[in-house]
Parts: structure tokens; sequence; C-alpha cells
């Protein structure tokens, strides 16, 4: 009984974080955002051409370690994150019309690390 208890009161709690919108995981967990394989085209524009209107996106420039592969979806998942860190790690700074996506998998690769 004690461990059903348990479970409920672990269950309300991640329930009352996820309502608030911010995600703040056990252990100091970090959480990325990226765009989703699903995305068009011109979503995944607009996301980087507002992401990069509201933070610094030079490390996607080219000769810049994240520059490459040069592709929308890597790009926009760059742009994405970088606004999502910036501005707090809350959920909604990662929707994008519903485009983005949070990871707790760190989307860093070769030289381009994430933040």
């Amino acid at each position: 009984m004690a461990r059903k208890a348990e479970a409920l009161s672990l269950f309300l709690l991640i329930l009352s974080l996820i309502s608030v919108g911010t995600f703040k995981l056990a252990n100091g967990q970090k959480t990325w955002c990226v765009a989703k394989p699903s995305s068009n085209a011109a979503t995944l524009l607009e996301n980087i051409n507002y992401a990069c209107s509201q933070v610094d996106c030079r490390i996607l420039q080219k000769g810049c370690p994240c520059s490459s592969p040069d592709n929308l979806i890597n790009r926009a998942s760059i742009a994405m994150n970088l606004y999502y860190q910036c501005k707090g790690r809350n959920k909604w700074n990662c929707d994008f019309k519903h485009s983005g996506l949070i990871t707790v998998t760190d989307p860093s690769y070769d030289s381009c690390v994430y933040e």
C-alpha cells in the first residue's frame, strides 16, 4: 500500500511540474530542443528566422562547428535549441508551432556541442 501511495505522489508531482510548463528533471537532468523530423521546410525556415532574431546564431555560420551538415533540420534544431536554452528551458520555448521536440538525449555531434 505504501508503494502505491509513493507512486501516486510521484505521479502527481510530475504532473504538477508539467502543468506549469517547466521541465525540472531529477538530478539536474539537462534537456534540449530539436526540430521534429516531420516538420516541413517552411516551418523550419520560420523557426530559424525567429530563433535567430532573438538569440545569437553565429554558431551556424559557414566554417563554424555546427554549420555542417548544412540542411534545414540540422540548422533549425540548433537555432531552436539556442532559443530554448536562452529563454529558460520551458516547454513553451520549444513549441515552435508544435514543430519542436524536447529531448533528454544530448544531440551534440562531432565538434558541434549543443549547449
